[in-house]
Order: structure tokens, then C-alpha cells, then sequence
């Protein structure tokens, strides 16, 4: 039995510890109440409607509206150009974007076009889900690995080098190049791969969770996903030397994938949300904070959602973050001395490329084809001069 004295102690340690528990409550509360410091429209681009990529804006874009009676207008766009003018042009105030990202901060491929050159662009976050970006072979044609490869038809989609140039980056696992397969040509990526479906070549690239990768499952060829094995130092090797966006990856949604028989390949992050460099830094902090901390909130909107989880993030990944982000990572213990190491690095790099571009336009070479060439040599160049990897010339 307790003394009256031993009561009174108990009573009062209970009421200061529910006392502290009330204004930590309350604490939260007001945290979770605060209004965020951002326009009462936002705008973005994302991918097409329907996309995953579209899908997670537009969940996001509700818990905006229902949290903080924000409006974000999703603006679809067909390709990476029609979803980078509006944001180069000050539409838009950030893109869902995918690996285009990366091509137009480093200058290449429709982003070498003397209109445009290598964007100031910057991450805020970005959505890492359990699919992978992954080459699927028909079951029937016997590829099992990316050695098979050799000598088998690959498809190649025409004005798609984020396709292209992952495809060709991931052949590069088996020791594979464009020169040692079968290339057949496709106007687009439902082309690629109902081409797959109907015999017409033996491969095919995309996410493991996207809607043709189904109906190749579906169909008499069936359907095997190529692994990127995470320890074969030599497969990882080829795949970055091409495209170093790739990061190894499990897959456990998509046809024949589950918990029990993950995939183990290789991805990049989608979407990305990204901002230009001159973005107002306390606009980008609020979108950045309002989405981490809302995550609960719209994560069971589309299943890639999950891939907004903070556990999930890729800071170390090959485009800077941007300040306002970097102020909320920073805040809530996340960034480090190494991370800020990596992202200034990254910002030289864009510094480099930059500054080579201006250099270019001040030789006025008019031709187009001239001034490509005339800028890949040169990008290469002082990418090399600075120690940076061009990656491509």
C-alpha cells in the first residue's frame, strides 16, 4: 500500500508529466497549423495525364488544397521540351520532371539546340518507388541476362534519348553496344514495346510498373525482367560510364515481381520535382517542407507515391538541390558537411557548362549542326579542364 505522502508525489510527477505532454501537443499542433509562405496558385508541369508521374502532382495538389486551401494547376506535357519551356519561360514555378533533368543541365541531346544549352535547374525532392527503370525481354525470345543481347533486335525510339540512352546504358551491363545488336526503329514508346508484344523485337524499355510491360506479361511471349546485379563491380561500371544517373534499385511492383521475387535493377528518380536556380530560395523551402510533412496525407494516392517518403530520398544524386531545399534538409538534421560537399560540386559543374556555352555563342556559328558539334567538342573540353567526367562528347 503507498503512503499518502507517496501518493501526493505520484500525483504531482503525473500531472507535470501531462502538462508536458499538453504543451508538446499542443507544440505540434501549432507547428502543423502554421501557414506556409507560398502563392495561393501554384503552377507545375508534369508528365501526361494518367501517368504516375501525373497522378502523384495531382494527389499532391489536393493535399495542398485541402490543407492549405492552395491551388496547384498540373500543366501535362507530351515530351521534356513541353515540360522545360514553361518552366524556362516563368510559367511554371517547378516541374514533376523525369531524367530530361539531367540532359538539360548538362547541355545534350535536344538540350544542345542552340535555343536552349545547359539549364540552371535544382532539386527540391524527388519520388523513389518499388518500381525499377528496367529492360524487359520477351520469355520466349531466351534472353535471361544482358549478354544474350548480342545479335538480338532492340528497339530505338526516335527523339527519345532519355529511352535511347538508358537502353544503351544498360546493355552496357553485359558488355553490349548499339553496334553489336539489331537496331529497329519505333516513333514512340508504346510503339517500342507493342513491337515487343507482337514479335517484332526482343526487348524493351520502361518502368515495371507501366501499363505495356502488363500486356507483355499477358501476351504468348511473356515477359522476364534483366537484373543489374548490385555487386558485379563491372556491370555498374558500364551502366555509369553511360548513363550515371542510374543508382541499383530493388523492383517489387510490376509483372512477375512481388516481395517474395523482387527485381534487382537499376532506376533513376520519378518524378522529380525541380525548380530553375533563381527560384525565390523561401518558396522552394515551403514547397519542399509542405510535401515532407504532409506525406501521410497523399501517399496512398497512387501506389508510386511512397516514394516521397523521406527514407526514400536520393541526396547524393547527379543534380544540385536548391538552397530553399537545402535550408529545410539542414533544419531538420537531414544535410550534412558531405552532402553540401557533393552539391557544390554539382553546382560547378552547371558553373562550367554555363560559362562554356557563353563562350560558344560568342564565336557566332550559325548552322546548327556546326554549332552542335562545335559545342560538344567544347563542352568536353572544359568539363575535362575543370575534372569533371563529360560523359558524353
Amino acid at each position: 500500500m503507498r503512503t499518502m505522502m507517496e501518493k501526493r508525489k505520484l500525483s504531482s510527477a503525473l500531472t507535470r508529466c501531462a502538462a508536458v505532454l499538453t504543451l508538446t501537443a499542443a507544440a505540434a499542433n501549432l507547428a502543423a497549423q502554421e501557414t506556409p509562405d507560398l502563392p495561393r496558385q501554384i503552377a507545375w508541369t508534369a508528365y501526361n495525364v494518367g501517368t504516375t508521374g501525373y497522378n502523384q502532382a495531382v494527389a499532391i495538389g489536393a493535399m495542398l488544397r485541402d490543407q492549405y486551401n492552395i491551388t496547384l494547376r498540373v500543366i501535362p506535357g507530351q515530351n521534356d521540351v513541353s515540360r522545360l519551356l514553361p518552366l524556362n519561360s516563368g510559367r511554371v514555378q517547378f516541374s514533376a520532371n523525369g531524367v530530361a533533368t539531367y540532359f538539360a543541365q548538362e547541355g545534350v541531346f535536344q538540350f544542345a539546340d542552340p535555343q536552349w544549352g545547359p539549364q540552371p535547374l535544382r532539386m527540391l525532392m524527388s519520388s523513389n518507388g518499388d518500381s525499377t527503370q528496367s529492360v524487359a525481354a520477351a520469355a520466349d525470345s531466351g534472353i535471361t541476362e544482358f549478354s544474350d543481347m548480342r545479335g538480338r533486335r532492340v528497339p530505338y525510339v526516335r527523339g527519345a534519348p532519355a529511352l535511347n540512352i538508358s537502353m544503351q546504358a544498360l546493355m552496357a551491363c553485359g558488355g553490349v553496344t548499339w553496334d553489336d545488336v539489331t537496331r529497329v526503329d519505333f516513333p514512340g514508346y508504346e510503339a517500342m514495346w507493342n513491337g515487343a508484344i507482337n514479335g517484332d523485337v526482343d526487348v524493351a524499355f520502361g518502368t515495371t510498373t507501366s501499363g505495356p510491360a502488363r500486356r507483355l506479361e499477358a501476351s504468348p511471349r511473356g515477359i522476364t525482367w534483366l537484373d543489374t546485379p548490385h555487386d558485379d563491380a563491372a556491370c555498374w561500371q558500364g551502366i555509369r560510364d553511360i548513363g550515371p544517373y542510374f543508382t541499383p534499385h530493388f523492383a517489387t511492383r510490376g509483372p512477375k515481381l512481388s516481395d517474395d521475387t523482387p527485381h534487382e535493377g537499376a532506376t533513376y528518380p520519378y518524378p522529380i520535382l525541380i525548380s530553375k536556380a533563381d527560384q525565390d530560395a523561401n518558396m522552394v523551402y515551403w514547397m519542399t517542407r509542405v510535401i515532407h510533412e504532409n506525406y501521410d496525407r497523399f501517399k496512398d494516392a497512387d501506389p508510386g507515391a511512397i516514394g516521397w517518403a523521406l527514407d526514400r530520398q536520393v541526396f547524393d544524386w547527379v543534380v544540385p538541390y536548391h538552397d530553399g531545399s537545402v535550408r529545410y534538409w539542414e533544419e531538420i538534421g537531414i544535410w550534412n558537411d558531405e552532402l553540401e560537399s557533393h552539391n557544390q560540386s554539382l553546382i560547378e559543374r552547371q558553373d562550367v557548362l554555363i560559362s562554356a556555352w557563353a563562350e560558344l555563342q560568342d564565336r557566332g556559328i550559325r548552322n546548327q549542326d556546326q554549332h552542335r558539334e562545335a559545342w560538344m567538342a567544347l563542352r568536353a573540353e572544359r568539363l575535362e579542364e575543370a575534372g569533371f567526367n563529360p560523359v558524353w562528347r
